[in-house]
């Protein structure tokens, strides 16, 4: 390369540009007796370099199951699926009313902030208020994500980067620990399952692990384990995050769905919690809105501020019509969604039933969508979780997330969504039994 004025020997050349005395690349010329293409005698196989950070992904450790489960599918098999935690039932048909009327007017096809409409923002926050007595700003302390996933996983990229450190409890929603790797940060998973341990060994870690967690993830009602909290619980943490500085980001995704008469608390119902951190919900479990990808993150006005400038540059934000439909479902349906965790109970009841009688160690959850049970002896020591899976996929046809998918905290159990039916469940159950002798 020369700068202009020079002999040109090259194919580009740079271009001053003024007082700037900043440097142009411009095209050049190209000499002829330059060589125009790569011989055929000697081609070099092009190659496709991916970022650094796509090693720090492991193999995606469901993909086994996966596969087999398509391909039974495929083969007209009829696999029942308790892998996925995806609603059955749709949402309300008001909802679904509200979002084909909204759809049918032109203003609501245009770009949408990417914070949100101010309307739902305001509903939110009314409901923050309503359930957990919490009063939010819905200028400043809410933001609308595309789901809590996509919500978590931004807010990771403008809170931490390399050389910081992430607790995670374990065993692991995989979000967790993978977008704080994508960020670059580094993460440490403690088990989740007895709460004063947790809070015992988060205090351990921020007193020995240099630098110190900049953040610490909660996820209460917990998935995969189903572990729920009491509100004290929010209050130690609160204590924690002031005494050792350390970001609270509360993923609180299944609010909705609760047991029992238990209702899940919010961390943001702490004192002092808008302090130190924010909270992501959704409305895909209690609303049935999964696909419609709707959530929400609350709490510190700093955090909820650099999550949207990070998702100015990513994205536009929610489809507007399925916001205004969001807003009618916050506003209208809270008989249908208490009415879902009834359907979500008995559904629970049924399948704890049959698994007990097949040997199964499984707690009874207060909250959420899935069943979380230790694999029956003599096969919890026979094989690993994964094996186990793809076992009851072949012979039972029946597809289970195997515990080690959720790292290594998860390793003898396995996983089972609430949402086939109950005479899904009922045969789902027998068709394990059968297998398990």
């Amino acid at each position: 390369m020369t700068v202009l004025g020079e002999k040109q020997e090259s194919g580009v050349r740079s271009q001053g540009t003024g007082d700037r005395g900043h440097a142009t690349l411009v095209a050049a010329p190209i000499s002829p007796s330059l060589p125009l293409s790569v011989s055929p005698s000697s081609p070099a196989p092009f190659k496709i370099q991916l970022a650094d950070r796509l090693t720090k992904l492991p193999p995606y450790v469901l993909a086994r199951v996966n596969a087999l489960r398509d391909q039974k599918r495929k083969a007209g098999q009829d696999v029942i699926d308790l892998g996925m935690g995806n609603p059955s039932e749709p949402p309300q048909e008001i909802v679904i009313e509200k979002l084909m009327e909204a759809a049918q007017d032109p203003n609501n096809h245009g770009y949408s902030k990417a914070t949100g409409i101010l309307n739902l923002r305001r509903e939110v926050a009314a409901k923050y208020f309503k359930k957990f007595g919490v009063r939010l700003d819905p200028e400043s302390e809410i933001i609308v994500t595309i789901g809590s996933k996509e919500g978590f996983s931004h807010l990771m990229l403008a809170s931490v980067g390399p050389g910081d450190n992430v607790i995670i409890p374990a065993p692991f929603f995989p979000a967790h620990k993978y977008a704080v790797a994508m960020a670059g940060a580094s993460v440490i998973a403690l088990e989740v399952e007895k709460e004063d341990e947790f809070l015992s060994n988060i205090a351990f870690t921020c007193e020995h692990l240099s630098p110190s967690p900049k953040v610490v993830v909660f996820n209460y009602p917990h998935n995969p384990s189903s572990v729920t909290v009491d509100p004290a619980f929010w209050v130690e943490v609160v204590k924690l995050a002031r005494k050792y500085g350390f970001m609270v980001v509360s993923d609180f995704a299944y609010a909705d769905v609760a047991f029992d008469g238990y209702t899940p608390p919010s961390f943001l119902a702490a004192p002092g919690a808008k302090d130190v951190g924010v909270e992501f919900t959704t409305m895909s479990k209690g609303y049935n809105m999964a696909g419609w990808r709707c959530g929400f993150c609350a709490g510190n006005p700093e955090l909820v501020k650099a999550l949207g400038t990070i998702k100015g540059y990513y994205d536009y934000g929610l489809f507007q019509a399925i916001q205004i439909a969001a807003i009618v479902a916050l506003r209208h349906t809270d008989a249908a969604v208490e009415a879902q965790s009834r359907l979500y109970q008995s559904r629970r009841d049924l399948l704890l039933d049959g698994l007990r009688k097949q040997g199964w160690q499984v707690p009874t959850p207060r909250a959420g969508m899935f069943v979380w049970g230790r694999i029956p002896e003599p096969w919890v020591s026979r094989m690993s979780s994964v094996d186990f899976a793809m076992l009851m996929l072949d012979q039972a046809n029946v597809a289970l997330s195997p515990g080690s998918g959720f790292g290594d905290a998860g390793e003898g159990h396995c996983r089972m969504a609430l949402v086939e039916n109950e005479n899904r469940l009922k045969q789902a159950v027998r068709q394990m039994g059968r297998v398990l002798g």
